[in-house]
């Protein structure tokens, strides 16, 4: 992440869903296409290197962005181009866990330790890892992803062991299934889980599973490979008082929970077939959307909100060194939205641009 632009920039897209506003307006008023170039900017202007956006409304469909794809070039975002969608994954990662409870080779209120012994708490089940209620430590908290803290170990290599044990060591932050916290640390334990059970990496599951099938050809898992291959626009952050290119780290440091390369064209399309029922049987379907008391707006991997205008959105944000992203659609599917910003070295507020974007088109 970057220093005070890049603190706001993610945070922002982080968080937005928990503070979304807008007012009612009519079913058939059409999306501004001129409102949403103009939110676009105003990120661009404020924090962003560059934002590149992707919006359907009915059958039409409408990209558009604002910045530049490098810093000191006049070389435009790609319109297709590739992001580091960050906890976007999670819905891939939640997608695979509940295939895997439709075959009965999971079961969601089952201990994490009937497959994964000793690993956790023993009274934490495969559910509340999903839903974000396992009292577990977050692991990112303990990391710095600031640029300058993150530069001496943006390339590292970390193993799924490393990262669960950033947390294991700590103490549980709250009985489990009490409280719900967002918490990476549940999401790498579940890419171990799948691993656990598919006997294969969890890159190859999420392949066979999920891209291959939907031919989304411009997604992959990275595994610990720092590039971003195919075109792509560049983030930018300080490191010792110097604009520095952050575009490439090693993705390990969150490869379940947040490590997936995309577009926001295969987004649409893998969140089109999953909220269609495409992906999972009628009972895991069913179970992917359920909330409870103690976590209202997140069912399994997936955000489920009630704007204060009446309208219900679903799918997820993302947050990660350098880019910021979001997915999010009305459970028809008649209005949906994918859009990812590289950080730059900006120092404003891109909020204002953030919730004109989502007022505009889901409200």
């Amino acid at each position: 992440m970057l220093d005070a632009m890049g603190t706001r920039l993610l945070a922002t897209v982080a968080a937005f869903s928990l503070l979304f506003t807008g007012t009612a307006v009519a079913d058939d008023q059409q999306i501004d296409r001129k409102i949403v170039q103009q939110a676009l900017d105003q990120i661009t202007s404020t924090a962003a290197q560059g934002a590149q956006i992707r919006v359907t409304e009915g059958r039409d469909s409408f990209t558009a962005r604002s910045g530049t794809a490098e810093l000191g070039s006049t070389r435009p975002v790609p319109r297709s181009g590739r992001f580091r969608a960050g906890s976007i994954t999670k819905t891939f990662t939640a997608t695979v866990v509940l295939q895997l409870a439709g075959e009965g080779k999971v079961e969601l209120d089952a201990p994490v330790v009937r497959y994964l012994p000793g690993l956790v708490d023993a009274r934490i089940t495969v559910r509340q890892l999903l839903q974000h209620t396992s009292g577990l430590y977050n692991y990112t908290n303990a990391i710095g992803f600031q640029p300058q803290e993150f530069e001496p170990i943006r390339f590292k290599q970390w193993t799924p062991a490393e990262l669960i044990a950033i947390s294991t060591s700590r103490p549980l932050q709250f009985e489990p299934g009490t409280k719900w916290e967002y918490n990476n640390t549940g999401f790498v334990i579940l890419g171990q889980l799948i691993e656990k059970i598919t006997k294969q990496s969890y890159e190859r599951t999420v392949q066979q599973r999920i891209l291959k099938p939907l031919h989304l050809n411009d997604t992959t898992p990275p595994g610990d490979n720092p590039n971003i291959h195919g075109p792509h626009a560049h983030s930018y952050g300080l490191v010792n008082g110097e604009p520095t290119d952050t575009t490439r780290w090693n993705p390990s440091v969150f490869w379940a929970v947040g490590d997936i390369i995309t577009t926001t064209k295969d987004l649409d399309t893998f969140y089109a077939a999953l909220l269609s029922g495409k992906l999972l049987k009628p009972a895991q379907q069913t179970e992917l959307m359920k909330t409870t008391p103690v976590s209202p707006e997140y069912g399994l991997g997936l955000f489920i909100q009630k704007a204060p205008c009446g309208t219900t959105i679903i799918g997820h944000t993302g947050a990660v060194p350098g880019f910021g992203s979001y997915a999010f659609y009305t459970p028809d599917l008649q209005r949906r939205v994918e859009m990812s910003a590289t950080a730059g070295l900006g120092t404003g507020d891109p909020s204002p641009g953030y919730f004109g974007l989502l007022e505009e088109i889901f409200c």
